[in-house]
């Protein structure tokens, strides 16, 4: 979804960083990138010694940076490939409000940096729960997108991080249902949304079952494109 959604923005000329955020680092290849390419990028979350520089850790002592420097990280890190710039950050650990360790806040920096660029669209990519942003992050974070499958079970998902969510100031424009066969499976889920309203239902398509690459065509990248049409919607609300 997140793969569908970034190529989506290009074809409104802009240009789109996609973060990926999953520990399964799956991103890329959803985007189309090279496998050769994909293999010599090592998650930034996984760069301790360069992370620990970053923050001032390296040095001794049990202080570090709060606002280490990020802003080189993304053309350091990045790789581009038609107009979308993959940055491969992995899971931000200890997040929040709990333990600070100068690794989570150097990454969580970089996200706070990249959502607050102007004329740039970041799509980040999570694994399931909100712990990746902390506290600090969540207030720049434009809309957060929480993407079900047709079953009860995970709307009631749904439920829990749409009131964390909400709890942590996010904007939630509603939840889009994937791999739909018909629309009574979205009717099916709707009873069990508390409130959540469905954005779109995003059609299961064989062509994105058969290739880890998005398809570019055909009814699922159609659905990407309303998908967009529809966020931009609420946003400008």
């Amino acid at each position: 979804m997140s793969a569908a959604l970034a190529r989506s923005l290009t074809h409104e000329g802009q240009r789109v960083v996609a973060v990926d955020a999953d520990p399964n680092n799956c991103l890329g290849r959803a985007l189309g990138f090279p496998e050769d390419r994909l293999s010599s990028v090592v998650p930034l979350s996984e760069m301790k010694q360069m992370l620990a520089q970053r923050a001032g850790a390296d040095q001794g002592g049990g202080f570090f940076s709060l606002n280490p420097p990020v802003e080189d990280l993304l053309d350091s890190y990045g790789i581009e490939r038609n107009g979308i710039v993959l940055l491969v950050m992995g899971t931000v650990d200890e997040p929040g409000a709990g333990c600070v360790c100068p690794e989570s806040t150097v990454l969580k920096a970089l996200l706070r940096h990249l959502v607050g660029l102007q004329d740039i669209g970041v799509v980040v990519d999570l694994e399931a729960g909100l712990e990746h942003l902390g506290r600090g992050t969540a207030r720049h974070i434009g809309a957060l997108l929480i993407v079900i499958e047709p079953t009860a079970a995970s709307a009631r998902t749904a439920n829990r991080i749409a009131r964390l969510a909400k709890g942590l100031g996010l904007r939630l424009p509603g939840v889009v249902v994937n791999k739909v066969s018909s629309s009574r499976e979205v009717e099916m889920v709707r009873p069990y949304l508390d409130g959540v309203e469905i954005l779109l239902a995003m059609p299961q398509d064989l062509a994105v079952a058969a290739s880890e690459a998005v398809p570019e065509t055909g009814a699922f990248a159609q659905a990407a494109e309303r998908l967009r049409e529809g966020l931009k919607a609420r946003l400008m609300d």
